[in-house]
This record gives structure tokens, C-alpha cells and sequence, in this order.
């Protein structure tokens, strides 16, 4: 078993990639950054960064597979492959004209129907020495069967396990009915799957009771720069965070994600979890690292982040 201090987490990345990101360097130069990327991976690098101890369930295959399982491995992430007979995905970015540039994307292969198999039964082994479990979603969509998802998140809930969930589309609809602890989804995506009738609070906060009506125990909408909207069956919460200047806002989400999941691992309960998760996004987007950040500024910064019960007009500094 694993220490009892430190919060383990089992998280599941379908869709690793490896990134390539050309920055200006100095004078006619350019610096170039490889790294691990991909929901999954930006997920474990923050919860990993927040003091926890994360055993990473993925598929790994072809040369980018190859790659990204060894920068995986050198940031403390314990790896546990699946070996498939494709490819993972990857990208290559240009930001020496100061904007992010794609200079060229492969997309990740699907798995096939043993790879499936072997990757769903690494997660429910792994899950058994977790404190919590993470579902990551896969991108492009479809890359595994949208139902492997409810699927775990039924024998994870038997097994005892909480699960975070940060998915959309089909992967979301599936994991309704079987029920997770946490769905984190944004504001966007809540409207675009068809979740909300429309992005205002009022909106979102009853397409999100909805969704607590059929399984899942809370729902958390990311909102950009507005503030995150927390629903269960009893609440709703509005969470607000001081603004800060955005040097890239990718990789937020999955910071909050990260933190949300940490912080029930540690035994907090929900509202602080979301505050850990907010903190951790909002200083994720004043950095370039995705799913980066130091355990130390975050906590410090949760402490400044206000929650206020909806309709109730009594806000908190908990």
C-alpha cells in the first residue's frame, strides 16, 4: 500500500502526445521544447507538481509512443503502457512570431480491439491503490469507444473508487447513468453538447442539475475568466478567482481538473478541492508550461479565492 500521507492518483490519458514547440532564442536562433502532452498527461503533471504521488495508465506505441512514455517517466510518473501496434499522436508548434503557429499535427491511431482490453483492465488494477481516479478524454473523439468510459466509471463506483471525470461530447452522455463523483466540464462545452440551453449562470446551473439528477454526485463548469460554477443536489456555488494576465490559457482546464482531484484525494471536501483546482488553473495560464505550477503558490493562492452559495447572498473566504 501506498503511504496514507500522500494522496495517490490513477489517471487515464488516452490520447498521449508529444509536443514540439519552437520558441525564439537568442538572435538568429531558435530554443525547442519537446515534451509529454495530451488532457491525460497535463492532468498527472499538475497533480504531480501538488504533491502526489500518479500512476499513469495509457497506450504507448510507434516512435512518438516511445518517446513520450520516456519524458512521461523522467517527471516522477509512474507508467503503466499499454503497447499498441499504432502511433501516438503529436504536434509541432511555432511561437517565434509571438502567437502559437502549427506548423504540423499527427493524428494519434485508433486501438484496436485486444488493446482496448489490456488498457481498461491496467486502469481497474491501478484504480485499486488509488485514493482517486482520473478520466481523461480522448482528442480527436473516437480514437476508443466513447462507452469504454461509462463502462469504467460503473466498475470504478463498485469498486469504491472516486472518480473525476473531465470529458464532453458522447464520453460525457455515457458516464451519466453510472455515475461519477466530479464532472468537470467547460462553459462551452456544457452548450455545445447539448447539456445547457445557454452559457449564463441560471443556464448552466440548470443544465448541470439536470445532469446531478441522473448519477453523478457534482458538476463543475469552468468558465474562462468568470467564475466556476460548483453544483450538487443540495447547492450551487459561484467560485471566483483574482484576475491575472494570461500568457497561455491552454492547459487551465486540465490544472483544475488536477487540483479538484488532489484536494479529495487529501480529504478536503468539495469546495476546497475546487478551490485548489481553480488556483491551479488560474496560475497555469500566466505560465508557458501546461499543467505546470509549484505545490507552494497554489495553496497560497486558494486561500484568495472566494466562493458565494448561489441565491443565498453570503459569500465565504473559506
Amino acid at each position: 500500500m501506498h503511504d496514507q500521507q500522500v494522496p495517490r492518483l490513477c489517471v487515464l490519458a488516452v490520447t498521449p502526445l508529444l509536443t514540439v514547440t519552437v520558441e525564439p532564442g537568442r538572435g538568429p536562433e531558435a530554443d525547442v521544447h519537446v515534451h509529454a502532452g495530451g488532457q491525460g498527461l497535463w492532468v498527472a503533471r499538475m497533480a504531480r507538481s501538488l504533491g502526489a504521488e500518479v500512476v499513469l495508465c495509457g497506450p504507448f506505441g510507434g516512435e512518438t509512443g516511445d518517446v513520450v512514455a520516456h519524458l512521461v517517466a523522467r517527471e516522477r510518473i509512474e507508467v503503466r503502457p499499454t503497447p499498441y501496434a499504432g502511433s501516438n499522436g503529436a504536434y509541432v508548434h511555432d511561437r517565434r512570431a509571438g502567437q502559437r503557429a502549427e506548423v504540423a499535427r499527427m493524428a494519434p491511431s485508433r486501438l484496436g480491439r485486444h488493446e482496448l482490453d489490456d488498457l481498461y483492465g491496467t486502469v481497474l488494477v491501478a484504480a485499486l491503490d488509488a485514493d482517486v481516479v482520473v478520466l481523461a478524454g480522448d482528442d480527436p473523439a473516437g480514437t476508443v469507444p466513447a462507452e469504454m468510459f461509462g463502462r469504467l466509471a460503473g466498475d470504478l463506483r463498485v469498486a469504491g473508487r472516486t472518480v473525476v471525470a473531465d470529458l464532453s461530447g458522447q464520453a460525457t452522455r455515457e458516464v451519466l447513468d453510472p455515475g461519477v463523483g466530479v464532472l468537470k466540464m467547460s462553459h462551452v462545452e456544457m452548450c455545445e453538447g447539448g447539456f445547457a440551453d445557454g452559457d449564463s449562470p441560471s443556464r448552466l446551473v440548470e443544465g448541470a442539475r439536470r445532469i446531478v439528477s441522473r448519477g453523478v454526485r457534482a458538476v463543475v463548469v469552468s468558465r474562462a475568466a468568470d467564475a466556476t460554477l460548483v453544483v450538487t443536489r443540495r447547492d450551487a456555488w459561484e467560485v471566483t478567482v483574482p484576475a491575472v494576465t494570461t500568457v497561455e490559457h491552454r492547459g487551465a482546464g486540465d490544472s483544475m481538473t488536477a487540483g479538484i482531484a488532489v484536494g479529495l484525494a487529501r480529504g478536503e471536501d468539495l469546495l476546497h478541492a475546487v478551490r485548489t483546482g481553480a488556483a491551479a488553473g488560474a496560475l497555469n495560464v500566466t505560465r508557458r508550461g501546461l499543467g505546470t505550477g509549484r505545490r507552494d503558490e497554489i495553496e497560497r493562492f486558494a486561500e484568495e479565492i472566494m466562493t458565494r452559495r448561489l441565491g443565498a447572498g453570503q459569500e465565504e473566504d473559506r
